[in-house]
This record gives C-alpha cells, sequence and structure tokens, in this order.
C-alpha cells in the first residue's frame, strides 16, 4: 500500500545505477540502453552521468530524452580544489562546459564531487588523507567561487558530494565543509550511500544543516558488506565489486524515517537513486532499477516535474 505522498521530493534516476563510472568504458552498458531501461524502470527523470556518456549536443541530447518521456535533472563533475594552482581554472573549465549543456536543457544542478585520495581500484594511498588548515581554505573558496561562477553565468546551482575515501567524506568534515564555504553558492548533496560508508549519520546530518541541503542521491549500503570492506582494507571498487551496496530493502541508512525529514525541509529537492555495481552484470541493472523505482514510489516519491 501506498504510503503517503512526500511532496517535496522528486524521484529520478542516474547512469551510476547501470554501472556507469566514466565517459566511455567497454564494461559499460550504451547510453541508449541506460535511456530505455530507465524509462521501462518506471523513472521521468535522469542525470546525465560523466560528461560525454550520454549525448552532449543539446538538440541530440533533448530528442533522446523527450521521446522516452525523460526529464534532465542535472549533471556530476569531478574537482580536486584543495590542491590549490590551477585546480580551480581547471575545474571552471570543465564546469562551464557542462554547465552550457544544463543550462540548454533547463536542468539547474550541477554535482561536484572531490577527488579521492586513495587509488579507485587498488586503494592505494594517493595522498594524505588529512587536509591542512590552508587547504581547507583553499578548498572553501575554491567551491564558493565555481558555485558564484556557475550561478552567475548559468543560472546553474552547485550540489556538493561528499564521497568514501576523499577529504569530505565523513560527519566532522562534512560540517567543516560547510563552515569553509558559502552558502550563497554551495549546497550539499546528501548522498546517503557515502554517508553511510563513511560512518555518518544522514539524518544527524539533515538536522543540523537543513538550510544547506539542496539535492540527494538515495544509495544504501550493506552493513555486514561494510564490515568486510573494513577489515580487510577494500577499495572502493572492490567494496562495490563485491557488494556494498544494495537495494533500499536489504541496506542501510533506513529509507522511510530519512526521506520523511527530507520532505519535512519544506523545499523541493530532487532525490536521484544512484546503486553503485560497476561493473554491471550484464542484465542486472533493470530489474534492480524496476524493484527501487518501485519501492520509492511506494513509499510516497513521485516523478520530477519543473
Amino acid at each position: 500500500m501506498t504510503q503517503h505522498s512526500l511532496t517535496n521530493l522528486r524521484l529520478g534516476t542516474a547512469p551510476d545505477s547501470w554501472g556507469v563510472w566514466f565517459p566511455d568504458d567497454p564494461h559499460q552498458v550504451p547510453w541508449h540502453q541506460f535511456l530505455d531501461e530507465a524509462a521501462h524502470a518506471g523513472y521521468s527523470a535522469v542525470e546525465l552521468g560523466p560528461y560525454g556518456y550520454l549525448p552532449t549536443h543539446p538538440e541530440q541530447l533533448r530528442d533522446e530524452l523527450g521521446r522516452r518521456g525523460l526529464t534532465l535533472t542535472g549533471a556530476t563533475a569531478g574537482t580536486h580544489l584543495h590542491r590549490g594552482g590551477d585546480a580551480l581554472g581547471t575545474a571552471l573549465t570543465e564546469c562551464r562546459e557542462i554547465a552550457a549543456l544544463l543550462a540548454a536543457l533547463d536542468a539547474p544542478f550541477l554535482i561536484t564531487l572531490p577527488a579521492m585520495y586513495t587509488d579507485l581500484h587498488t586503494g592505494e594511498l594517493l595522498e594524505p588523507a588529512e587536509l591542512t588548515a590552508e587547504q581547507w581554505s583553499t578548498l572553501g573558496n575554491g567551491h564558493s567561487e565555481l558555485g558564484r561562477v556557475l550561478h552567475d553565468e548559468f543560472g546553474v546551482r552547485q550540489m556538493f558530494h561528499p564521497h568514501a575515501d576523499a577529504h569530505v567524506d565523513t560527519e566532522p568534515r562534512i560540517q567543516r565543509f560547510l563552515e569553509v564555504t558559502d552558502p550563497d553558492t554551495v549546497s550539499l548533496c546528501l548522498d546517503t550511500g557515502h554517508v553511510t560508508y563513511a560512518g555518518g549519520d544522514n539524518r544527524a546530518i539533515v538536522a543540523k544543516h537543513p538550510a544547506r541541503i539542496g539535492y540527494a542521491h538515495l544509495k544504501s549500503v550493506d552493513p555486514a558488506g561494510l564490515t568486510r570492506v573494513r577489515a580487510e582494507g577494500m577499495s572502493f571498487a572492490d567494496a562495490v565489486q563485491n557488494g556494498a551496496m544494495v537495494e533500499p530493502t536489504h541496506g542501510e541508512p533506513d529509507m522511510p524515517p530519512l526521506l520523511a525529514d527530507l520532505d519535512a525541509l519544506g523545499v523541493p529537492l530532487i532525490a536521484i537513486v544512484e546503486h553503485d555495481m560497476y561493473p554491471a552484470p550484464p542484465g542486472a541493472p533493470l530489474p534492480i532499477a524496476t524493484r527501487t523505482c518501485r519501492y520509492y514510489t511506494t513509499h510516497g516519491l513521485t516523478g520530477y516535474q519543473r
């Protein structure tokens, strides 16, 4: 039985739920298969995913989405602004290109992800896990400026996405990041899976920082799998390949109370389902996506509408 509607939350999905992490990779499903299956699973909105995976010509992308009844909500971009130097200039160049496409399709959100300090595949430490005070300042100033440019030039809002094995992953680091960034130009994309993976409490973050929550990624983590990840020191890619991310009925956080908290913020929020499974086993994404879409609609979420 469907629960009461969560009037402020709008549901969508992303290429990530089809095992897509890169613009081009032979292990990934073709972009047209992702779009076909996202619509078939019951979604009406999608993210762009890594820039270059879906078509980047505005008219082609608009046509491909429209004939499947899909709407674009936003896109993602990697950053490494704590490094200073040319990092901000590089991010501005890359994000301007993505933001121009978003603006052309009236998609208002660019989700920025920090660079991991470990190798995605091997888990090798690439740089110190802790930032210096100067690096925190550089990180905060960089994202504040990036968000200002995106808004002023394209009308696109920056949503910062904490990430496992990055310098902004745990609750204390998320709080510090919010303290060093401008709330007018940097909001938080609450990724429920990455917060849980790093040992955080999603509901506590929402309660402490209600005005900073601007977007959500819905992802569930297997608690037993996470225990194994920590015990064996797995890389993030190995964790995913060993099933650390699961369907919402089998993982954490407990979604219904968290969804209620997000809805109670009283502002429109896009909630994008992500189910990391790179590389996705053949045929696996569609049935998982279908069940997951049904789960969230049963719990009161509705499709994305502008």
